[in-house]
Parts: C-alpha cells; sequence; structure tokens
C-alpha cells in the first residue's frame, strides 16, 4: 500500500510514521527537509506543499492513502481537493478534539458531538476545513477520512499552562517555583501516548470503511488535572507547588490563554472511542500517563536542546501569579 504523510515527523505524527513502516505500508514522507527525525524505511520527497514547483515527484505517482498532518486552514484543503482529486484512494485530514462543542452540553464525547468552538481560532480553522471536506464528499466522492487527536503527547509535555512545546512548568517544578492549575484541579481530561495513537491511527490507513467517517482516538484513562500535575512531578522527581487559580480569571489576565482553557481544557470531558474500537478491531491504548510522562522526561533529558523555556509564557505566568495574589491577600 502506497501512503503519502504530509508532515509525518512531528510529536503526534513520528510514532505512526514508524508503525506504517513497521507494518509493511510504503510510506512516503513529505516535508520541508528541516526535521532532524528520520524515519528509517520511509521515502523522502523534499519538498513544501504550498510550493507547487517543489512537488514534481509528489505528482508522479497515485496513492492509496495521503494523510495531511499539517492542514489548518479552507485554504490548505482547497490545494489539497485539487492535488490529490482522482489521486488517491483515501485522504485522512488530521483535525483536532478541540472542534467539539464548547462549552460541552452533555460530558461524554462521541463522533457526533456537535463542531462548535468560538472561542479559538485553531479550532475554528479545522472545522472550517472539515466543512470543505464533507462538502467534496458529498458533491463528488473525495474519499475522506477525518481524525480528531485530543491531548496527544511523546516529545512534550501535555498540560495546559507553560508546556507542550515549552518546558516552562517542568523547569518550574524542578526550580522549586510555584505552577499554576486551573479551577480546583479537580475537572477530568484525558492525555494520550502518541505511541497509542498511532495503533489506532495505523488501523484506519486504507480502511474502506472508514471513508467518510469522523473518528477521535484517545486513551481511556481518565485523570483529574491535580493527578496530572502530581505524576508530572513525580517524574521530575520534585514536588509541585500548585496554585489554583479560576480558569476565567488567568485568562482575564492573559487572554493568550483563552485557546488552551477557556476553549478547551477548562472543563471535564470524557471521550468515547466506541466507534474506533468497531473500525480497527483490537484497538486499545495501553501507556498509562505515569508510565508515558516518564518516557518523555528521559527523552527530553537526553535531548536538552528541546527543553524550550519561553521567556513570554514565562513573564505571564508570573503576572498570573502575582496579580491573582494581590486579590488573595
Amino acid at each position: 500500500m502506497k501512503v503519502l504523510f504530509i508532515g509525518g515527523t512531528g510529536n503526534i505524527s513520528t510514532p505512526s510514521s514508524r508503525l506504517a513502516v513497521a507494518k509493511g505500508m510504503d510510506l512516503y514522507v513529505l516535508n520541508r527537509g528541516k526535521a532532524k527525525v528520520e524515519i528509517e524505511g520511509a521515502n523522502s520527497i523534499i519538498g513544501d506543499i504550498n510550493k507547487p514547483e517543489e512537488l514534481t515527484e509528489l505528482k508522479k505517482y497515485d496513492w492509496d492513502v495521503v494523510v495531511n498532518w499539517i492542514a489548518f486552514t479552507p485554504e490548505d484543503i482547497e490545494r489539497d481537493i485539487e492535488l490529490f482529486r482522482g489521486k488517491t484512494k483515501q485522504y485522512i485530514f488530521i483535525s483536532s478534539a478541540s472542534c467539539y462543542q464548547t462549552p460541552l452540553s452533555y460530558p461524554v464525547i462521541t463522533e457526533s458531538t456537535p463542531l462548535c468552538n468560538n472561542l479559538w481560532d485553531y479550532s475554528q480553522g479545522k472545522i472550517q476545513c472539515e466543512d470543505r471536506l464533507q462538502k467534496a464528499y458529498r458533491e463528488e466522492g473525495f474519499p475522506i477520512t477525518i481524525v480528531r487527536p485530543s491531548l496527544t503527547y511523546d516529545t512534550v509535555i501535555p498540560i495546559a499552562i507553560g508546556g507542550f512545546n515549552k518546558y516552562n512548568t517542568a523547569q518550574r517544578i524542578l526550580d522549586g517555583k510555584e505552577i499554576i492549575v486551573h479551577g480546583d484541579g479537580t475537572s477530568l481530561w484525558t492525555v494520550t501516548h502518541a505511541d497509542d495513537f498511532a495503533k489506532g491511527f495505523v488501523g484506519l490507513l486504507g480502511n474502506t470503511p472508514a471513508i467518510g467517517h469522523a473518528f477521535h482516538i484517545t486513551s481511556d484513562e481518565v485523570l483529574s488535572w491535580n493527578m496530572i500535575y502530581k505524576i508530572l512531578a513525580d517524574a521530575l522527581g520534585k514536588e509541585a507547588k500548585v496554585v489554583h487559580i479560576a480558569s476565567d480569571f488567568i485568562c482575564k489576565v492573559e487572554p493568550s490563554f483563552t485557546g488552551t482553557l477557556l476553549a478547551d481544557k477548562a472543563e471535564s470531558v470524557l471521550f468515547d472511542n466506541t466507534k474506533i474500537k468497531t473500525f480497527v478491531p483490537g484497538f486499545k491504548a495501553t501507556i498509562p500517563f505515569s508510565e508515558g510522562i516518564k518516557r518523555t522526561i528521559k527523552w527530553l533529558k537526553e535531548n536538552p536542546e528541546h527543553q524550550n523555556i519561553d521567556t513570554e509564557t514565562e513573564a505571564k505566568i508570573e503576572n498570573v501569579l502575582k496579580i491573582y495574589k494581590s486579590f488573595a491577600t
């Protein structure tokens, strides 16, 4: 099976690339050649998807599956429809679970949960992409499958503030500084290791019954945010000095946190994975956060250049703490 990944060397996509190769797929990875990650056994195509003059090699092939890991706007989708119309048997768009209704009217999320998030431009862009693809599927049979990852990690720290591709909160824990946990920390969330995500995702490649469908792929482990931060601190070998601050207060002081909090992680969410388990029999997430985050911390220690301390984020964390304490005293 000839598969094209547009992207394929990122935090979520790298394990999927490696598993696709391990499953015997003829994988081609298109990127600009700037990523240091190499996918052993995959074919590399150097080029920018936004520059048609660099896609000569890509256009030589017909594909069984095309996956775009880095599409964010309807313009990206229009480009891909033009590029791959009649050239692929399946087109998989990586959307986001942040597209689901915010705030939720019902806490258990299935793929039929409405898509509506007016608080985050990122989510709105992904919803518009899905709308365009659904139109292409209905009107011309463009063979889409939509995948909505939630908070998925491998080489990043999956927390709400000062994490993901930033090392700020981890370093604050190591330095004995206070960290912010939104709300009272008792709301529920699910974090998913990218190796587990890959098991479900690769099972959708070339999966003809999955055409026209949308899926989320998450762990079934449910943790409170207090537990997530405690497990992170344990992996770092430290005790976290937690300050609980209401999400709306945080976002009023620093509006740039709205996307990751009020638009995404401020309320409890429970994912129902029945659909992916039905289409990919045997799929099961097996890596608990307590194990997965230790892998992540180990990797970050071995690759210190990825311990990114963002000075702007650090200043915002300090500002929220300062203003909160001025009201609390």
